[in-house]
């Protein structure tokens, strides 16, 4: 199916021979998809055996691995692991997930030859290229777009909140980012109480704060605490429920809130950065789509003064594709190996 206006068309990795399968895996703070992963020349990455788990559930991310090889029935030696978080030499900073990561003993404890951690979003990103046509549903029709969709901004709440741009191609055709843990901003009377309150919870109150499953759950109460009722709901999974069964005015206020500050925190990088396409991933967007879609998110998105004309440009996707960072873990996998036979 070829790819509608503002998305970018399917590629392929440009490898010249066969690469030996390998473990590709995405790790969230709350669960850990990994797959095997088969590179052929001239066709896309081709992912098997897929396989989750509940992170905190096992008492390290080399035990999951090692779990996977073991249960694969051939062997693996090579591993693209995409995880949310920032490495720092060998070690990895993360605040969401259950266990610490250092690189060289997760690859010593799993037994493999090679393993590479990428940034979650910059594994998003690089499989942008390869999202189908059936994958994407618009949240603001079909906007003449630009004759190229790049750069493409690619932001997704879910266990936190993650950003990168995509390029159209060169040496590093990915800008990764911990957008996440810059600073929450609010863009009207609402959003300063809230985020007045959460002041005096947080020195630093940071995107995720709120943009993110957890963040929901600080929203939620704090919008009950403002209206002066009590919270009726103690999960994400609680509060999502609620509002779609229109049960509770404070938890669809929840989610109306949530998607125009999303929204507008969109506008702000896609105007920061010009993209000229942005995507919606992450666990979230498809579990509140229906409020994404009721007009909050786009208004805000073009509440930029006057950018608001370029970004009426700027086609909005939501991507609905379960394996995007394990297949950018693969995509990732065939450019280095081009590059380094090249």
């Amino acid at each position: 199916m070829p790819a509608p206006s503002g998305a970018p068309a399917a590629v392929t990795p440009g490898l010249a021979s066969r690469v030996a399968p390998l473990v590709v895996a995405d790790v969230g703070g709350t669960f850990a998809r990994v797959a095997l992963a088969e590179l052929q020349p001239g066709q896309p990455p081709r992912l098997s055996g897929l396989r989750r788990y509940q992170c905190a559930a096992y008492p390290s991310l080399a035990a999951i691995l090692a779990d996977f090889i073991g249960a694969a029935g051939q062997p693996l030696d090579t591993a693209v692991v995409a995880i949310a978080g920032l490495l720092e030499g060998d070690d990895l900073v993360n605040t969401n997930l259950p266990w610490p990561v250092s690189v060289q003993a997760t690859q010593a404890a799993a037994g493999l030859r090679s393993l590479t951690l990428i940034n979650d979003f910059e594994a998003v990103a690089y499989a942008i290229p390869h999202v189908q046509a059936d994958t994407l549903v618009a949240l603001n029709g079909h906007p003449d777009a630009a004759a190229s969709p790049w750069p493409a901004l690619v932001l997704g709440p879910g266990t936190g909140l993650g950003a990168a741009l995509r390029f159209q191609g060169g040496e590093q055709p990915v800008l990764a980012s911990e957008a996440g843990h810059a600073a929450l901003t609010a863009g009207n009377a609402l959003e300063l109480e809230i985020l007045a309150r959460m002041q005096q919870r947080w020195a630093h109150v940071d995107q995720e704060r709120i943009l993110s499953g957890s963040g929901l759950m600080n929203l939620y109460p704090c919008l009950c605490e403002m209206r002066g009722r009590a919270p009726r709901w103690r999960s994400t999974e609680e509060v999502i429920a609620a509002a779609h069964a229109g049960e509770d005015a404070l938890a669809v206020e929840t989610l109306e809130v949530f998607s125009a500050w999303l929204g507008s925190l969109a506008g702000d990088l896609a105007v920061t950065f010009g993209a000229r396409s942005v995507y919606l991933v992450g666990g979230i967007p498809p579990r509140i789509a229906h409020f994404l879609h009721a007009g909050g998110f786009q208004a805000r998105f073009l509440a930029k003064g006057v950018m608001a004309r370029v970004l009426a440009q700027v086609p909005v996707w939501r991507v609905e594709h379960g394996e995007l960072g394990m297949l950018g873990a693969a995509v990732w996998h065939a450019a280095r190996h081009e590059r380094a036979v090249a």
